[in-house]
């Protein structure tokens, strides 16, 4: 860290940088690490583009979200009790509220432009699109209203959800029914864009950017957040669609590459909605989309559902791999800091070598967060991360291998030659009493190391335990 606060790679791109470092960001406490990233926070949030609480440097949503949401996000994750944070996360809302978004000719509430700042809107019909980005403007805000269930933000996110709930309904200009668009046109809030294919909206000069599916999976877990705090079934209702969609395909894809605009061309795009249904299916229980995941499971997600360890080991394998490995692109030359775990598919390639290097790979950072957080998905949107290990990452391995509203278990091993006296903060335990136990020793023949009773008011609730070394311990938590 340099003396501003920046790593190295300005500011637009530093501050992606905590996406990769989620495993011991949230899942542990590292001083070191927590207090960098809150210098780091705060310097960006300090700097004179940044005065009003987001850029006033004109571009397109993706890129003048992302100072705002990629420092204060991972705060509101760290400290979101204090008051700076919870200031700005809310001036994102006054933004949308009063700057960004009106009611289209349908009556729906959308954001009025892909091009804004904290000041101006860009009112080119070109760019006049609300997308499947926008739910990163608001990515602090998103958590905010999970974590505390702001009425005012439930009317918010509600009319605005509502907008694109109409829209993937909709089959016009071709697009498939059920379908959720990329764009949606202001302020006649047609589908798609200026552009002549509801798939291409052609709102910005690097068009692939916005280019179906773009990032719907922004959307889809704003979709699902709506869903949870709202009770109401048509915020799912897309996601159902899609799935449904994405199964169909699945199960008898076409010969040929399917015409673009089309249902099934549609649903070869849609991978990604795996992730929204795994969170879908770990909050409710719900099985209506087993099938689905049976097929585009996560390794995770199998070993979750089914007991399966085969997958999640040869995943840590590939990890481990790519983790020990000290090459110049990971440490003394990176070029790109928001692209440091990325660099192997250049590597590999002809991208920046003269010689590729093949034994170089990719390591999977979200394995890692799932593992020990217990959140089947990532912590950027609806995270359902379900504990905070209060110690630092170092020699302690850690496997979440349960996480409910009323019951949590975990494996844990210290690698340390002794006791560690440590904490945990549960996030998704309904308030009751519980009792946590650890037991220690080789399976067969635990012992009890240690059982402690505790109460849960709040949303976060934190205890205090004592961890053996060199032993494999299992830690459950259930309900008196």
């Amino acid at each position: 860290m340099q003396e501003d606060g920046q790593y190295g790679g300005g500011w637009g791109d530093d501050c992606e940088m905590w996406r990769w470092w989620v495993p011991v960001l949230i899942g542990f406490d590292s001083p070191k690490i927590t207090g960098a990233q809150a210098r780091f926070s705060k310097a960006l949030m300090d700097q004179p583009h940044m005065k009003y609480g987001y850029t006033t440097r004109m571009s397109d949503v993706e890129h003048t979200a992302e100072d705002s949401a990629d420092a204060i996000t991972p705060m509101m994750h760290l400290d979101p009790e204090n008051d700076l944070w919870r200031k700005y996360a809310l001036g994102l809302a006054d933004f949308t509220e009063k700057h960004w978004t009106a009611r289209n000719q349908r009556g729906f509430l959308q954001f009025k432009s892909t091009y804004f700042t904290a000041c101006k809107i860009d009112t080119n019909t070109q760019r006049a699109c609300d997308t499947v980005y926008h739910p990163r403007v608001v990515q602090p805000t998103l958590l905010y209203w999970q974590r505390t269930g702001d009425e005012r933000l439930t009317n918010l996110f509600a009319a605005w959800m509502d907008t694109w709930v109409d829209a993937a309904g909709r089959s016009e200009r071709g697009k498939p029914a059920g379908i959720i668009p990329t764009a949606i046109h202001w302020p006649d809030g047609d589908i798609g864009g200026a552009g002549p294919n509801w798939w291409d909206p052609r709102n910005h000069g690097e068009y692939t950017l916005y280019l179906y599916p773009s990032e719907m999976n922004l959307m889809t877990h704003t979709l699902l957040l709506n869903h949870h705090m709202t009770g109401q079934s048509k915020y799912l209702e897309p996601i159902r669609l899609m799935a449904d969609i994405r199964l169909k395909y699945l199960s008898s894809p076409p010969r040929n590459e399917p015409a673009a605009g089309t249902e099934a061309w549609c649903a070869a795009r849609l991978g990604s909605l795996a992730s929204v249904i795994t969170k879908y299916r770990f909050l409710t229980g719900d099985t209506e989309f087993d099938e689905l995941l049976a097929r585009e499971m996560s390794p995770y997600m199998r070993f979750r559902l089914h007991g399966d360890p085969g997958p999640l080991l040869s995943a840590l394998r590939e990890n481990a791999e790519a983790l020990r490995i000290n090459f110049e692109g990971y440490t003394s030359e990176v070029r790109y800091t928001d692209r440091v775990l990325r660099f192997p598919s250049l590597f590999t390639g002809n991208g920046i070598l003269g010689e590729p290097v093949t034994a170089i790979s990719s390591p999977d950072p979200s394995l890692l967060y799932s593992m020990v957080t217990g959140d089947p998905g990532d912590a950027l949107y609806f995270p359902l991360n379900a504990v905070r290990w209060l110690t630092p990452p170092r020699d302690i391995a850690v496997l979440v291998t349960e996480s409910t509203s009323s019951r949590f278990s975990a494996e844990l091993f210290d690698f340390g030659k002794r006791q560690r006296t440590m904490s945990a903060e549960f996030y998704l335990l309904e308030p009751g009493h519980y009792k946590l136990t650890i037991t220690a020793g080789d399976s067969g023949a635990r012992q009890t190391a240690g059982t402690y009773e505790f109460s849960v008011e709040s949303r976060k609730t934190r205890v205090n335990f004592k961890l053996p070394p060199r032993k494999p311990c299992v830690l459950q938590i259930s309900r008196q």
